[in-house]
């Protein structure tokens, strides 16, 4: 089966002396960059209605219009894994991801993941790139997820994130007392020599963590963060550089750090919990038909809330 993709986006001054492919991934990031080559070469992705190539330096303001016919991607199987939808129309899909889910098979992931479970849920999402899937979070990441169920809906929500009108808030638990609030402002990308990590550095990507204390205790914090800008490992790369690692970070937390005279049972959960303290909370955006402001909010799972449970308990027998 196929279906036809039309879409048309100005390129914005940001993306000034960028290569059309370059571009052309930033602002179609729903198809691969394998994919908006072939259609660029075929003709199918013009700028301001011309056939370029994919080397082509772009000046800003152009418009990039994209008519293509897509196949449906059949070499992704519909499991029957069990989702908790937190809502759902004919356009949008929003989920509480469990720890342990993988969004997007890949080579140590074949299947099991969050993208064979929607196409199980919802067949019809084999038409849409990624079936619907328009941002990640990390496989052992809880919480809210949107997905969209047409290619209209993904262009408007993939414009959103783009835009940065998405809201995405996150609750962690980090190694550390900082003293308030704060903002990270520092750009992420590939670790120069350990490829499975990102980093803070220089020729990265813009990124922009806020955070804020929700609630201190003798050698940890419980902290809300926003995010501004959606890299791959934000926050995790944001907390670490600020000196505020997550509690059960394996790649960028550390060793647990363990208070002072601190009962087994809390030394126990510190050094064994078994994923990054990382939740995301609360999720806003426009809906792609209706133009309604959509928030959602998905309360903490069992495992960060015995964390905290244990965290409280010890601030409060050492006081």
């Amino acid at each position: 089966m196929s279906r036809t993709v039309e879409a048309s986006l100005q390129v914005p001054a940001s993306l000034a002396g960028s290569r059309l492919d370059q571009a052309a991934a930033e602002l179609f990031s729903d198809y691969s960059r394998e994919r908006l080559k072939a259609w660029i070469n075929a003709g199918e992705l013009t700028v301001d209605g011309h056939k370029v190539k994919p080397k082509t330096r772009l000046h800003g303001e152009e418009v990039l219009s994209l008519s293509a016919v897509l196949e449906e991607e059949g070499r992704f199987v519909a499991q029957d894994i069990p989702l908790e939808i937190v809502f759902e129309d004919e356009d949008v899909i929003v989920l509480n991801k469990p720890a342990g889910m993988v969004v997007h098979p890949a080579a140590g992931n074949p299947d099991g993941t969050l993208l064979n479970a929607l196409l199980h849920h919802e067949p019809t999402l084999g038409q849409v790139p990624r079936a619907g899937i328009v941002h990640r979070l990390d496989k052992d990441t809880t919480g809210l997820m949107m997905v969209a169920k047409n290619l209209p809906a993904q262009a408007n929500l993939v414009q959103q994130l783009q835009a940065r009108t998405v809201s995405r808030q996150y609750d962690a638990v980090v190694i550390g007392t900082p003293v308030s609030g704060a903002t990270v402002d520092a750009p992420i990308g590939r670790h120069p020599k350990d490829r499975k990590r990102q980093a803070v550095t220089a020729s990265g990507k813009p990124a922009v963590t806020h955070y804020r204390v929700v609630e201190r205790f003798r050698a940890h914090t419980h902290v809300r963060c926003q995010l501004e800008t959606g890299r791959t490992h934000q926050i995790r790369v944001h907390m670490a550089h600020a000196r505020y690692p997550l509690i059960g970070d394996p790649l960028y937390g550390g060793r647990p750090k363990l208070p002072p005279g601190a009962a087994d049972a809390l030394k126990d959960i510190l050094r064994e919990f078994p994923r990054q303290a990382l939740h995301a909370r609360k999720l806003s955006f426009i809906h792609p038909r209706t133009g309604d402001t959509m928030s959602f909010r998905a309360a903490l799972p069992d495992d960060l809330l015995m964390l905290l449970d244990y965290l409280r308990e010890d601030h409060a027998t050492m006081r």
